[in-house]
């Protein structure tokens, strides 16, 4: 690493934002937010004709009112911004671990646009109808309505721009925390994951208002699938950390998010799109997901990050919906969800064996599954009362689709609850060897012989490896992950050579079972925390900690764990919030008057949805 890099990482701030970049984050908003008000206000007492023009000009081009068409441009560009900027953001910190501000972190500015677009487009869809578009229609005042997918989009798009103020305050009070299930990185990603909800309602809401004068083109068609593709996408950026090889939580939480999205993504698509949507929108999501990783890995040099395929939950999906199932919603979503999260998850398992860092041990299938299958079934019904919704038919009765919804928070919140669960072998310990290795001047690379004492892990533990992370050498991106070989009972030796110098932070890392710990090895001295630096020593016998202590180096360990608690709580909330009201706006749009009775499925016309 260059003396220069040092400089940067080192005079990085360890909690919240310099001053200067707050006041002037705070300005920009405040200019920005009024200058949206003055159209909208314009626009609504017909002072401006412009913004109605480009609306229109956009409604023509694509056969949709001009309050669909504009927004859900908008909106599709802003998601992919967002989506870029996000991926590059965790690359980032992965590579260079914390950033000096916000504004110093480039992949910032990408989710910042990204995030604000999301809502300009929900407030274009709110303001931009002078007449009631559609029978969902919010009545905003006694002549003004605007449908309820551009309110839940403008609500979502909010609700994750919030998260970058309280994600400061966040750091201020409790230090950085460089890891993405922070409470206040949730609201950011999560707004932007269901605002995927909120846009394919507007869609429906402007096709049910168009009626028969809707034509559906090529154009129209592939959109769809990338909103599908997109769900696909969305609802996997929790899982981001497993893909990049750094998870902070245990690995038996990555097949029980896989299921989830895979379940409520493909049975959505293949509800509402028709025969092979399912996988059609998983291949959307394969290449825009792909795209993405290219960009931020080989081409800027961060770290290399994988992405689950879908292709086999997608498939099992598309099988049965060959079956009678599928006239019968509610079951076709439990059926797909169970066989998601089993025969589905087994298919997506050899894609995961093959690339990822970390693959599923057959050990942990009994405890992973417990986990998957009743979220999973959960999310499928959930996907299919979408898919309900997305179609025009009508729903089941009220209390049934708000006690599925309610059931699903409390399931998954519950297997969350029990993989959050973790043991810390506080008594035990770890001899760490160091062996120095040929290296370029002022760098040190070693072998490392590790003895654990009492050998407390299992033959097949889900990882036993070292891990080094945030440094920078030539030909590396800022990470390097050895799984260790076993020589014999606890002992193990580095497969690889292992940096203990410069900004790099290395630790042994062990998660088997509910059992999940680590060990430093090395890590620089960082005033700005502060923290003493952890040497590399020769030969070294050091206790095994809490592993967050030494990933999450920068958050303050002695903060109130009342006020940590009452943080995550109040965030949850608002998450709570979001989630409830996009119940009620699917429910509002799929009981509005004039909703059919569900129809027999028949031969798909090109673009246009299916029904069950």
């Amino acid at each position: 690493m260059k003396s220069a890099d040092l400089t940067f990482v080192a005079e990085a701030p360890a909690r919240g934002a310099g001053l200067n970049q707050v006041i002037g984050l705070s300005i920009a908003a405040v200019v920005i937010a009024a200058v949206m008000l003055w159209v909208g206000h314009a626009h609504r007492t017909h002072r401006i004709e412009w913004l109605t023009r480009i609306a229109d000009k956009m409604g023509e081009k694509f056969h949709r009112p001009n309050w669909v068409a504009l927004p859900v441009l908008v909106f599709t560009t802003s998601i992919i911004c967002a989506l870029f900027g996000f991926i590059w953001d965790v690359s980032w910190h992965i590579g260079n671990g914390r950033d000096p501000g916000p504004l110093a972190n480039p992949a910032h500015y990408f989710i910042i646009i990204g995030l604000f677009g999301i809502f300009v487009g929900g407030m274009l869809a709110v303001v931009l109808p002078f007449d009631r578009p559609g029978p969902a229609a919010v009545r905003i005042t006694s002549n003004w309505y605007a449908p309820v997918g551009g309110v839940l989009m403008a609500g979502c798009g909010l609700y994750a721009m919030i998260g970058f103020p309280l994600d400061d305050i966040w750091h201020r009070i409790f230090g950085q925390d460089v890891t993405l299930w922070g409470p206040t990185h949730l609201m950011m990603i999560g707004g932007a994951c269901f605002s995927l909800f909120a846009v394919l309602m507007l869609e429906r809401e402007g096709e049910a208002d168009a009626g028969e004068q809707l034509a559906h083109g090529v154009f129209i068609t592939f959109l769809r699938y990338l909103s599908f593709g997109g769900m696909f996408i969305g609802l996997s950026v929790y899982q981001i950390e497993f893909d990049f090889g750094v998870p902070q939580f245990r690995l038996v939480f990555q097949p029980m998010l896989i299921a989830a999205a895979a379940a409520l993504a493909a049975v959505a698509a293949r509800f509402t799109m028709g025969r092979g949507a399912a996988i059609i929108a998983a291949v959307f999501a394969i290449a825009l997901r792909g795209l993405v990783a290219l960009l931020v890995g080989p081409i800027l040099g961060a770290p290399i990050n994988w992405f689950p395929l879908y292709l086999g939950p997608a498939l099992v999906v598309e099988l049965v919906a060959l079956t009678p199932l599928l006239k019968r919603p509610i079951a076709f979503g439990a059926v797909s969800g169970l066989a998601v999260a089993t025969v589905g998850l087994w298919l997506e398992s050899l894609w995961i064996g093959a690339v990822y860092h970390y693959p599923w041990p057959t050990r942990m299938w009994g405890e992973a599954l417990a986990m998957a299958v009743p979220v999973a079934v959960l999310t499928g019904v959930c996907g299919a009362l979408f898919g309900l919704v997305l179609t025009g038919q009508r729903l089941p009765g009220r209390k049934i689709g708000i006690a599925a919804v309610a059931l699903t928070v409390l399931v998954t919140g519950g297997a969350v609850a029990n993989g959050l669960h973790i043991l810390v072998p506080r008594q035990n310990t770890a001899t760490v060897n160091l062996t120095d290795l040929p290296s370029p001047p002022g760098q040190r690379m070693v072998s490392a012989d590790v003895q654990l004492t009492p050998p407390f892990v299992s033959d097949n533990p889900d990882w036993l490896t070292i891990l080094s992370w945030q440094g920078r050498m030539q030909n590396n991106r800022g990470l390097m992950i050895d799984r260790l070989a076993k020589v014999g009972p606890g002992h193990y030796r580095s497969t690889q050579p292992v940096p203990v110098w410069g900004e790099w932070k290395t630790l042994l890392r062990v998660q088997d079972g509910r059992t999940m710990t680590a060990v430093p090895i090395w890590e620089p001295a960082d005033d700005a925390i502060p923290a003493p630096e952890v040497p590399a020593l020769a030969s070294s016998t050091r206790p095994f900690v809490l592993e967050v202590t030494i990933l999450q180096r920068e958050r303050d360990q002695g903060a109130p764990t009342w006020l940590f608690t009452a943080g995550g709580i109040v965030v949850l909330i608002l998450t709570l919030m979001v989630i409830s009201a996009l119940t009620w706006g699917a429910g509002r749009l799929g009981y509005a008057e004039g909703a059919p009775e569900p129809v027999e499925e028949k031969q798909p016309v090109p673009g246009a949805p299916r029904a069950a």
